[in-house]
This record gives structure tokens, C-alpha cells and sequence, in this order.
């Protein structure tokens, strides 16, 4: 393995590390919300203070989805450094550019093709 391979996976690593503290304190403040609404016999659908409790939790539960999914596409793209196919377009086969790994280091594909989705 070479130096820039190396680097990439530290990247991601530190990268996935991120997110799986994120998604580990995702999901406690989510089960802490669920504790708190049973606890509670307030009628949150009339609150006039604002959002609802089922809206915190809808909110809270699309953050954490979208988190795991993330954290999913990491564990793909360290695969990927794996088996040397990092950095290189699923469908086109051609690399994709510095740049839009730099963006999105988790990217299978490059612009033009994720374009025609």
C-alpha cells in the first residue's frame, strides 16, 4: 500500500469515527426524547411554545437515518481502499476527480455519471 492509500484510509477512519460518536449521542438523545415524552402527560399537539414532541422526534429520527447512512457508505468506501477500487467510478469505470472526493470522500461515482440518476 502507498502513502496517498494510507492517508485516504486514515481519513476515512477518522472520518467514521466521527460519525459513529455521532450516531451513538444521535440515538441517546433519542431515546432520552422518548423517555422524557413518556414520562410526560403533557399535551404537546397544543403546545403554543412551538414544535411538537412527535415533530422533535420525526426531526431527530431523519438526523440519525441519515447518519447511520453515512456511516454505512464509510464502511463501503474503506471496502473500496481495500480491494483498490477507491477512487474509481462504479459505472463509468473512470476515476473520479480529486475534487469531488475531497467533497464527498464516499463517492462511487463521478459527477457525470451520478448526474444521470
Amino acid at each position: 500500500m502507498d502513502r496517498n492509500t494510507d492517508a485516504i484510509r486514515e481519513e476515512l477512519q477518522r472520518l467514521r469515527q466521527q460519525t459513529e460518536a455521532q450516531v451513538t449521542a444521535l440515538d441517546g438523545d433519542l431515546r432520552n426524547l422518548f423517555e422524557a415524552s413518556r414520562a410526560s402527560n403533557a399535551d404537546d399537539e397544543h403546545d403554543p411554545e412551538g414544535a411538537t414532541i412527535a415533530f422533535e422526534r420525526a426531526q431527530l429520527s431523519a438526523v440519525l437515518d441519515a447518519a447511520r447512512r453515512r456511516l454505512a457508505e464509510l464502511d463501503v468506501a474503506l471496502h473500496r481502499v481495500d480491494d483498490g477500487s477507491y477512487g474509481v467510478c462504479e459505472r463509468c469505470r473512470r476515476p473520479i476527480p480529486a475534487e469531488r472526493l475531497a467533497a464527498r470522500p464516499s463517492a462511487r461515482t463521478c459527477v457525470a455519471c451520478a448526474d444521470r440518476r
